[in-house]
């Protein structure tokens, strides 16, 4: 059975984003050291990404090519009319079902890429099993919650966690 992760930045107020949705205060973040902060390990324990149509669409915006042309991904969306592209295959319909029965097939693991409403959805359906969290050492006040303001009483334990010399602090949870 696969693993659903999340794998995500979040700001030391636990926001994925501004409140325009963009993330400049996290690609502009200082990185003296070029780390990748474990993403090529991480991504090399997936086969599978998902995330919500407006996450897909400032991907594109920040690569020049799908940065993930060897998994397979999903975007969510409500918009039914959207046409799959050699790299994506958009979902317009229940997302935990589709979920649920994504995690029991075989092969690696499964990123949630995002975004907060994506990540709250599947929270609230108890789905998420690990999760990385990088909180960056900015506070932006205001923007969009790593959940989407979506409630849910879940419980996870610290599994690991790692101090970068920028001040970036890297959490592992699992449930």
């Amino acid at each position: 059975m696969k693993k659903l992760k999340a794998y995500i930045a979040v700001s030391l107020d636990g926001f994925i984003a501004d409140h325009e949705g963009k993330i400049d205060w996290l690609t502009g973040f200082p990185n003296p050291e070029n780390t990748d902060y474990g993403y090529a390990d991480f991504l090399a324990t997936i086969d599978t990404t998902l995330m919500g149509n407006s996450t897909y669409k400032e991907v594109l915006i920040l690569s020049e090519t799908f940065p993930y042309p060897d998994k397979t991904n999903y975007v969510f969306t409500r918009d039914s009319t959207l046409t799959d592209t050699p790299f994506v295959k958009f979902i317009s319909r229940d997302v935990t079902e589709f979920i649920t029965h994504l995690k029991k097939q075989t092969g690696k693991d499964i990123w949630l890429v995002g975004g907060g409403q994506l990540n709250g959805t599947v929270l609230e359906a108890d789905l998420i099993d690990e999760m990385i969290i990088h909180v960056i050492p900015v506070a932006l006040g205001s923007g969009r919650p790593l959940f989407g303001g979506i409630p849910a009483d879940k419980v996870f334990r610290l599994t690991g966690s790692k101090t970068y010399s920028n001040s970036v602090l890297e959490l592992h949870y699992s449930r």
